[in-house]
C-alpha cells in the first residue's frame, strides 16, 4: 500500500467470518457518516446526526430499498475512534453471509475494500499509536498464552514506546550541549555545558540494555518453544508425547520404530506457547523409510529451543542411547528416564554430569508433574525474573536497539570533555542512535518498512 494514504473511505468485515452470534463490518474516512446514511434505514435521526460513542438499531438497505439485515450502527466520530477518523460499525447477525451483505452494500455506496491492516495503519499514521503500539495489535491478535497477550497488551498500552522515548530523550540531552558547545567560539564557551552528557549516556545505554535483556523473551513468547522429544525406538517417546498432551495423538505400540515422522502439537505450559515434537526413534535404521524419519528427528534437534532425551530406565543403557546423549546439543538438554513404573535397570552414573534427570512413567503418570515443573524452571531461565506483565521486545526492535546501542557505545568511547575535535564525531554517532530509535517507534518510516508490518495484518484491522 501506498503511504501516506489517501483520504478516502474504506471498509471490511472486522470479525472473524464463521458461525457466530455477531459479525461487524467497519466503515472507515471522511465519507463513513454519510455512507452510514445512504445505507441504514431506521427510526429517529440519521448516522450523520447523532453524537459520537452512540448506538441505533434498524436495517441495512439495497439501493432500492430492500432490507439486507437488520444492525446495530455505531458511531465513533473523530479523532474519537480507532483511527481517529470518522467510523462506523455496523454490528449484524454472524454467519458471514449478513456480514458479506453488508460490506457489498458498503462497498457499492462509495467505500474501498480495505487492505490488510489498513485501520491500524490510519491509526498510526494519524497518531494515535506509534509503530511499536500498532504491531502489538497483531502480536495479542496472534498471542497464544495469556503470558504472551500480557505482553502484547502492555506493548499496546504504550510500555515499549515509553522506555524507547525515556531512551531519546537522554540522547537528546547528550547531544544538546555538544551541538551548542559546537557554536561556541573556544574563549566564550561555558565550562559546565557539557557535563550532562556522560551521565545522559551511561542513562541511555543502561535502559536499552535492559530493553535488550528481553530479546529472548520476546522471541519465545511470540514464537513459542520448540520442545523435541528424542531418543533412542522404544524408549517411549510417543507415550510420553500422549501423556504430557493428555490424548492419543501418536500411535504406540512395543514394536521399535512405530513413528516414522515427527508429530507436532501445541502445548502451553506456565503461560508460554509450546510446540511439542515426537520424533522417529535414533538407532541404525532398518529401511529407507526410517532412515528418512531419522533425518528428520536430527534436523529437528538441530531447530529445538530445548530437548527432551527419554530413555528407557527399565534397560541398560545401550549403544543408541550412548550415541544420543554423545550427540551435540545446540539447545537445553533435560534426560527423562521413563518407564519408572517397572524396575530401574540404567545405570545413572553412566549419564553425562551436568544434565538434569527426570524418572516419569508415561504409562502410570507418575513423575509427570515433576517434568512440568522443571521444564517451567528451564524455561523461565530464559525469560526475565520480573513476574509482572511488561512489554518484550520483537526482532526488529532488537536490531535497532542493538545498532542504538552501538552507536551510543563509540560516542561513549569517543567523548571527551577536552578534545573538542573529536565532538563532531560524537555527535554523529548520537544522532545514528537516535535515528535507530526513530525508526523503531515510527518517528521517521519508509513505505516498504509500513508495508512488510500490516501486510501480515487480518483485513479489518
Amino acid at each position: 500500500m501506498d503511504t501516506p494514504i489517501a483520504q478516502d473511505t474504506i471498509a471490511a468485515i472486522a470479525s472473524a467470518l464463521g458461525p457466530g452470534a455477531i459479525a461487524i463490518v467497519r466503515v472507515s474516512g471522511p465519507q463513513a457518516l454519510p455512507l452510514a446514511d445512504a445505507v441504514f434505514r431506521g427510526s429517529g435521526r440519521p448516522p450523520s446526526q447523532r453524537p459520537g460513542h452512540s448506538v441505533c438499531s434498524g436495517m441495512v438497505c439495497a439501493a432500492h430499498g430492500e432490507p439486507l439485515d437488520e444492525v446495530l450502527v455505531l458511531i465513533f466520530r473523530a479523532p474519537r475512534s480507532y483511527t481517529c477518523e470518522d467510523v462506523v460499525e455496523f454490528h449484524c447477525h454472524g454467519g458471514g453471509q449478513s456480514a458479506r451483505r453488508v460490506l457489498r452494500r458498503a462497498l457499492a455506496a462509495g467505500a474501498r475494500a480495505a487492505e490488510p491492516g489498513e485501520f491500524t495503519l490510519r491509526a498510526f499514521l494519524n497518531g494515535r499509536l506509534d509503530l511499536t503500539q500498532a504491531e502489538a495489535v497483531q502480536d495479542l491478535i496472534q498471542a497464544r498464552s495469556e503470558r504472551a497477550a500480557d505482553a502484547a497488551l502492555q506493548q499496546l498500552r504504550g510500555g515499549l514506546r515509553q522506555a524507547v522515548a525515556a531512551i531519546h530523550e537522554e540522547g537528546l540531552t547528550a547531544l544538546t550541549p555538544i551541538e551548542a558547545a559546537l557554536d561556541f567560539p573556544d574563549d566564550e564557551m561555558p565550562t559546565p555545558i557539557l557535563a550532562p552528557i556522560g551521565p545522559a549516556l551511561e542513562r541511555a545505554a543502561a535502559a536499552l540494555g535492559r530493553l535488550l535483556e528481553t530479546a529472548t523473551e520476546g522471541r519465545l513468547l511470540r514464537a513459542g518453544v520448540r520442545l523435541v522429544l528424542a531418543g533412542p525406538a522404544n524408549a517411549g517417546k510417543s507415550s510420553l508425547f500422549n501423556a504430557l498432551l493428555g490424548t492419543e495423538r501418536a500411535i504406540t505400540s512395543p514394536q521399535p520404530g512405530t513413528t516414522r515422522d515427527t508429530i507436532e502439537a501445541a502445548w502451553p505450559l506456565h503461560g508460554i506457547p509450546i510446540t511439542l515434537v515426537d520424533t522417529a526413534g535414533l538407532r541404525a535404521a532398518a529401511c529407507a523409510i526410517e532412515s528418512d524419519g531419522i533425518g528428520r528427528t536430527r534436523a529437528e534437534l538441530g531447530q529445538a529451543d530445548l530437548q527432551l532425551l527419554v530413555l528407557d530406565g527399565a534397560g541398560p543403557l545401550d549403544d543408541d542411547a550412548r550415541a544420543t546423549l554423545a550427540a551435540p546439543a545446540p539447545a537445553g538438554r533435560l534426560i527423562v528416564l521413563n518407564k519408572s513404573d517397572l524396575p530401574p535397570a540404567l545405570d545413572r552414573a553412566a549419564l553425562p554430569p551436568g544434565i538434569p534427570v527426570i524418572a516419569v512413567s508415561a504409562l502410570t503418570g507418575q513423575g509427570l508433574a515433576d517434568l512440568r515443573h522443571r521444564l517451567v524452571e528451564m524455561l523461565d531461565a530464559d525469560l526475565l525474573s520480573d513476574p509482572a506483565p511488561h512489554a518484550v521486545i520483537a526482532e526488529r526492535h532488537r536490531l535497532l536497539l542493538a545498532c542504538a546501542q552501538e552507536e551510543l557505545s563509540a560516542a561513549r568511547t569517543l567523548f571527551d570533555p577536552a578534545a573538542e575535535s573529536g565532538w563532531v564525531l560524537v555527535a554523529g554517532h548520537i544522532r545514528a542512535a537516535l535515528e535507530a530509535l526513530g525508526e523503531l517507534s515510527g518517528r521517521h518510516y519508509q513505505a516498504e518498512l509500513l508495508d512488510r508490518i500490516f501486510s501480515g495484518f487480518c483485513i479489518g484491522k
